[in-house]
């Protein structure tokens, strides 16, 4: 009952310091949760192999049973919460660096080795047996890790809505696999006994629904964003080897044809993003919507191949004037949006820097064009993105009807919010 108590003990412990470092990658970056996990990796190989407790069905190793099924479970949070490419990093660290260590090992053999006080000497025959176990053991974890990602995205068509169930599924069947794989390396090395395959296998099981349950819960009360939709199958397997193309064509179906700007699809899932990040993080982000004033009259007195020209160079004129950090996006015929992250007073600086440009840039002032623009801050009455863009196109509207060729944000001076005192009517094409 006690070995029991200090397995679930070991389990609670591994779990609740990996997801803190987990939670804060924003702030200490993802390193120190990847090399966390790879600095277990040999007390995790070395308890495989020499540690193990009695259980009333087996013999088990918290090596196996809590660290390398708590390990496996990180790498599938991993990848559900950042992507294929920032999962596959620790685990071709860890194949690579254990491969490293059987190249030294095997210079290390070739010293004259000086005895230290009482005559004692490495044990060379022991970390040539670990150095091939941890090999060994990490190359199933490669296996591992591309079977629980296709097959979470696999049942993701089925349990959908099952979190828990999906996890749970994974998990077990992937650590069952593992199991058969190790025990088999483990016996011709070692000479482990059957009992430790069996006793294994039932720990496993039950650190597979301690740890799912865990992680459903940690997911579901700490981690703001949704759980991602079911990728298909091929384009995980392209994530993990060939991220490249695959980066390239995210970024391709992302963009506007004719501006090259983010568009409209990528404002909506982009945009939900910063605001959950804004109100975890309390940093500010304001959005700006970007409108050409009459728009129609350059398509009537122009024709529509200029009017096109007219909506690159602004795009262009746009990109020239935003910060590195703030995303622009054409999210209409002529309706731009910038998401930066700043406060309302300095988001209404760069909305007069964008009108006043419009107007005195050469590409645009020929046209005698302008632009009105709304702007809104998340804050407590503004804490989805639906609000936030309501808000900004609320202000935007008011920019138009009082006369255009304005930046509307905050209530202030002469300018009234409104949000309570008026309802938008529909805005004209080309207004």
């Amino acid at each position: 009952m006690l070995n029991s108590f200090l397995l679930f003990a070991e389990a609670v412990l591994y779990f609740g310091i990996m997801v803190t470092l987990f939670r804060f990658r924003g702030r200490i970056g993802l390193g120190v949760f990847v090399c966390a996990l790879g600095v277990m990796h040999f007390l995790e190989t070395y308890l495989a192999s020499v540690f193990y407790v009695a259980l009333p069905f087996g013999m088990v190793s918290p090596g196996s049973a809590v660290l390398f099924s708590g390990k496996l479970v990180m790498l599938l949070l991993l990848y559900i919460k950042e992507d294929a490419a920032t999962v596959r990093q620790p685990i071709y660290g860890l194949l690579l660096g254990n491969a490293l260590m059987i190249g030294l090992v095997l210079i290390l053999r070739l010293h004259d080795i000086a005895a230290l006080p009482g005559g004692k000497l490495p044990d060379i025959g022991f970390i040539d047996e670990m150095g091939w176990l941890m090999v060994w053991g990490t190359t199933l974890l490669f296996i591992d890790a591309i079977l629980i990602i296709l097959l979470y995205e696999k049942l993701g068509k089925y349990l959908r809505k099952a979190l828990f169930t999906r996890i749970l599924v994974c998990v077990a069947c992937v650590l069952t696999f593992d199991q058969a794989g190790f025990f088999t390396a483990l016996h011709f090395v070692t000479g482990a006994p059957v009992a430790v395959f069996f006793g294994g296998w039932f720990a496993k099981m039950a650190a597979a629904l301690v740890y799912s349950t865990m992680l459903v819960a940690y997911i579901r009360w700490f981690e703001a964003r949704q759980v991602p939709a079911p990728r298909g199958l091929s384009d995980i397997f392209d994530t993990l080897t060939y991220r490249e193309r695959y980066e390239a064509l995210v970024e391709h179906v992302g963009r506007d044809g004719l501006t090259g700007l983010l568009h409209r699809g990528r404002f909506d899932s982009d945009g939900e993003a910063a605001v959950a990040t804004s109100l975890r993080t309390a940093r500010p982000l304001s959005l700006l919507i970007i409108d050409v004033d009459h728009f129609k009259s350059i398509n009537d007195r122009f024709g529509h191949a200029e009017g096109d020209k007219v909506l690159k160079a602004l795009a262009i004129l746009l990109g020239e004037l935003v910060g590195t950090e703030d995303q622009l996006f054409r999210i209409g015929g002529e309706e731009f949006a910038i998401l930066g992250w700043r406060p309302q007073p300095l988001a209404r600086p760069l909305g007069e820097t964008v009108r006043q440009a419009v107007k005195t840039s050469a590409s645009t002032s020929r046209f005698d064009i302008t632009v009105s623009a709304g702007i809104s801050t998340v804050s407590e009455t503004t804490r989805c993105l639906a609000d936030l863009f309501a808000l900004a196109d609320q202000r935007l509207y008011k920019a138009k009807s009082t006369g255009r060729d304005r930046v509307v944000g905050e209530p202030g001076g002469n300018e009234a919010d409104g949000r309570n005192t008026w309802t938008r009517p529909e805005r004209s094409a080309g207004a």
